[in-house]
């Protein structure tokens, strides 16, 4: 497939880049900064553009199979950069006609796991509060998406980590996996991909986690 990914200098935009070309497909990586890319292969093109600009992304996404995004903010003053940068992507695509996208998003934005114990129900309220900046922006996000004419999925990874690829971990589309935990930013991007040729996700939250 012809592929682009956005925030492809972030921790999973990394993977997703680098997965995807392992896996063969063709890839545009749009970034700000092309030498904060460590990746490279013939099959690779790295665009660098205006982020807040859908007139400058359309060139990036034109004739693509889908769309994946990394974006988001990284530090709490970051906050509202997931919602502004993806309504971008949102309009270049619209554009030119795409449709297939998926990005990732965060595991407190999805359903309380069944049988939630009290102890990761108290886990997720202090985390949704010292982190509620950024999840008030990834919930918007996730409404932008949904209002969109897109074919969209959300991967939800809970704690990420910087840690292999395995490709063991559980998926839960419309929910979230039980005393989930962590997954690493390489298994986050494993699942991303994947994601794109399961049409069970279309239009769908999927939890993922060990």
């Amino acid at each position: 497939m012809k592929l682009t990914v956005f925030g492809a200098t972030g921790g999973v935009g990394r993977q997703l880049v680098r997965q995807a070309l392992d896996a063969g497909h063709r890839v545009t990586a749009v970034v700000r900064d092309p030498a904060r890319l460590p990746v490279t292969g013939g099959a690779l093109e790295v665009v660098r553009a205006d982020l807040t600009d859908p007139e400058a992304l359309r060139p990036a996404v034109a004739g693509r199979d889908a769309v994946l995004s990394g974006l988001g903010a990284r530090r709490r003053k970051d906050a509202g950069v997931a919602t502004r940068l993806t309504r971008t992507v949102l309009a270049a695509m619209a554009a030119e006609g795409v449709r297939r996208l998926v990005v990732v998003s965060a595991a407190p934005l999805g359903p309380v796991p069944e049988g939630e114990g009290a102890l990761d129900r108290g886990l997720r309220t202090l985390v949704s509060a010292v982190l509620r900046d950024v999840y008030a922006d990834l919930r918007e996000m996730e409404a932008a998406l949904a209002r969109s004419g897109t074919d969209w999925t959300v991967v939800r990874p809970p704690r990420l980590q910087d840690k292999p690829l395995t490709g063991r971990y559980r998926t839960v589309v419309g929910g979230t996996p039980a005393k989930g935990h962590f997954l690493s930013r390489a298994d986050t991007a494993h699942a991303m991909l994947a994601a794109l040729g399961d049409p069970r996700t279309v239009g769908q939250g999927v939890g993922v986690a060990y």
